[in-house]
């Protein structure tokens, strides 16, 4: 396809998307140049009809808002358009609709242009599984097909398809979307198996339990579809000032009518009273922010959400994925002998991790790529292995550097080496311990830490206006409570399931409310919360679909950023919006002299209009400026985190 014939796709696909401003631009074009042909009175008759139809097409919808208790902007424009089209002046009444089919088609095409970003994100709902047939053969099959008792094949790294009890000896699963718990989790022969979950790397057998319908995954879904019906609808910006607006509008044009006597005058004065700049100042800026936030890496679903982020005073974070990076990484090495000093290659503890490191190249366990990651981070060269042997799901045995070598679980370790003993665990640690030479050498303590830049981003928030945090999670009490007090957080709601996380939300006293969250088990919160912000790098589908905004990197310190541009476009908006009130009630005033005929008080909204447009754009930079960092946590002291 050409350019010239992808241009004019692109422009049919415009005029079926936006037919309001593409016939009221046509109707204005023909307005000014047909008269030129002597064809001045059909173009009249032709325009005022055509202004008529918009205008008692709109006063049905608006009749419907107004029955809902909810006056809009939309009610000044139309009694504009009514007007002018009552004098004769049809050009200004054309030049209203036009600014009204703008703004729509502004906020519209944000929610639009925000759906498509959406889209490249990866889509994890399972959608297949592989089901046993006679013998060993498989048949793929799509998972609402699944029904109760059928035997399925789950294969390394893919999605449990539905609810089932494993029938395998054991299963290694990253439970962490759905639960909260970022360790791997270790299932046996009879064991529920939840859909959602990630199989690690070894294939299993599972018979399902449920069908897709009544599988975990699905009744997340369901929540999620409760909570988002249950979300109070957030009013329009230009919306809260319309009333105000149309009655002193009102009431000059009256006052005009009234001491000249000329009914003209009415117009004349609502020509330059119509609402231009509320409707096209908000979506102006709103698009601008949706803009600027793409380019971060940060998609804003709606324009409203914009408001919301700039007005939020509370923040609730998930703690898996969020807070923490959702994977595990080496907190210390504990030698079987005793402390030992540094973990370099000449140190006991870092031969320690060396020999771990050279043979979990060989494991598929999924804390093995950690262990390896542990050991380039300090520069530790892997030995060359000589002979290598997994035991599934339990660990490996490999000869590495002419040194016989066991890595894995307490009970692999514990058969094969002397003087083992089991580590002292905290809250939230797994070990992987280690054998070498038939004698037990030490364990290596895995933890996942709290993220670097959490503080920051907490101390940002609070500098932005959020009074209030808090953490929610399904993670243990003791769990949560440590991340919690690392990162300055002092009110936590732990051992959530989906359902406590939305009643808890609903309960916040202080609004707006900001939840993060990146897991499926977060999507219903997502959708309840007032601005639901998805860490969509690496989350799940559920999670992104339910929430406002989405925050396509792995990078906590964009949800300050999102509030920034949030304040951002509000104050832009805002200041769009009062330069404009203030323009048309001074040129309400000299229009009520008469000093001002109705087409040059278009044309004088006109700049007006032009004077919001410019200023609106500038939410398209600025917000990318934070408060300073700092490392103390915002709005916390620090001490014992308390339950709520």
């Amino acid at each position: 396809m050409d350019a010239g014939t992808d241009r004019g796709s692109r422009a049919g696909r415009l005029l079926r998307q936006y037919p309001l401003v593409a016939l009221t631009s046509l109707m204005i074009l023909a307005t000014v140049l047909l008269p030129q042909f002597g064809l001045e009175e059909p173009v009249r008759l032709l325009a005022s009809v055509y202004a008529a139809a918009v205008v008692l097409v709109r006063s049905v919808s608006m009749i419907r808002t107004l029955r809902k208790g909810r006056w809009g902007i939309d009610l000044l424009a139309l009694m504009a358009v009514a007007s002018t089209v009552a004098v004769g002046e049809y050009l200004a009444a054309l030049v209203v609709i036009l600014m009204l089919a703008s703004g729509e088609g502004l906020e519209d095409f944000a929610h639009g242009r925000a759906v498509r970003e959406l889209r490249s994100l990866l889509d994890r709902a399972p959608r297949f599984a592989h089901r046993e047939m006679a013998g060993p053969v498989l048949d793929d099959v799509p998972v609402d097909a699944v029904v109760r008792g059928d035997v399925l094949v789950v294969r390394p790294s893919e999605l449990v398809p539905v609810d089932g009890e494993l029938l395998s000896d054991s299963a290694t699963l990253d439970e962490s979307s759905l639960t909260g718990e970022s360790l791997p989790v270790e299932r046996h022969r009879g064991e529920l198996l939840l859909s959602g979950s990630v199989n690690g790397e070894a294939a299993i057998r599972m018979r399902a339990t449920a069908t897709a319908a009544d599988s975990q995954y699905s009744r997340i879904i369901a929540l999620v579809e409760e909570a988002s019906a249950s979300r109070a609808p957030v009013v329009r910006l230009a919306d809260r000032y319309a009333v105000p607006f149309t009655v002193l509008a009102l009431a000059m044009a009256g006052t005009a009518w009234l001491l000249s006597g000329d009914p003209v005058r009415f117009a004349q004065v609502l020509v330059v009273a119509t609402p231009c700049p509320l409707l096209i100042a908000a979506p102006v800026a709103f698009l601008a922010g949706t803009s600027q936030a793409a380019r971060k890496g940060i998609i804003i679903k709606n324009t409203s959400t914009l408001e919301q982020l700039a007005r939020a005073r509370t923040a609730v974070f998930d703690k898996t994925g969020t807070l923490t990076s959702g994977r595990p990484v080496l907190d210390r090495v504990e030698l079987a002998s005793g402390p030992g000093q540094g973990n370099g290659e000449g140190s006991a503890a870092g031969r320690l991790l060396q020999l771990a490191a050279s043979a979990e190249q060989f494991s598929s366990h999924v804390l093995a790529s950690s262990v390896i990651e542990a050991a380039a981070a300090r520069n530790l060269r892997l030995l060359p292995v000589a002979q290598a042997t997994e035991h599934a799901t339990q660990g490996v045995e490999a000869v590495c550097g002419g040194e016989r070598v066991v890595v894995g679980k307490a009970g692999l370790v514990g058969a094969a080496a002397s003087g083992f003993r089991a580590a002292a665990l905290q809250s939230g640690q797994l070990a992987v311990y280690v054998a070498v030479n038939g004698a037990y050498a030490g364990a290596l303590i895995m933890k996942d830490p709290l993220r670097a830049d959490a503080m920051d981003t907490l101390a940002t928030l609070h500098r932005l206006g959020i009074r209030h945090t808090m953490l929610l999670t399904g993670d243990a009490h003791a769990t949560a409570a440590h991340i919690a007090r690392e990162a300055g957080i002092r009110h936590v709601k732990a051992e959530c399931l989906p359902a406590d996380k939305v009643s808890e939300v609903a309960a916040i006293a202080e609004r707006p409310v900001l939840m993060v969250g990146d897991g499926v088990n977060d999507a219903p919160v997502l959708a309840a919360a007032d601005v639901g912000v998805a860490m969509g790098a690496k989350g799940a589908t559920a999670a992104s679909e339910s929430a406002d905004v989405v925050v396509m990197l792995d990078d906590l310190s964009k949800v300050a950023l999102a509030v920034a541009i949030g304040k951002r476009t509000l104050a832009v908006a805002l200041t769009s919006i009062w330069t404009g009130i203030g323009a048309s009630i001074a040129l309400m005033a000299v229009a009520m002299t008469g000093y001002i005929p109705a087409v040059t008080g278009a044309l004088l909204q006109e700049l007006v209009d032009l004077a919001t447009i410019v200023n609106g754009l500038r939410a398209l930079h600025g917000a990318d400026r934070l408060p300073g960092m700092t490392s103390s946590p915002a709005g916390a002291t620090s001490g014992e985190a308390e339950y709520m």
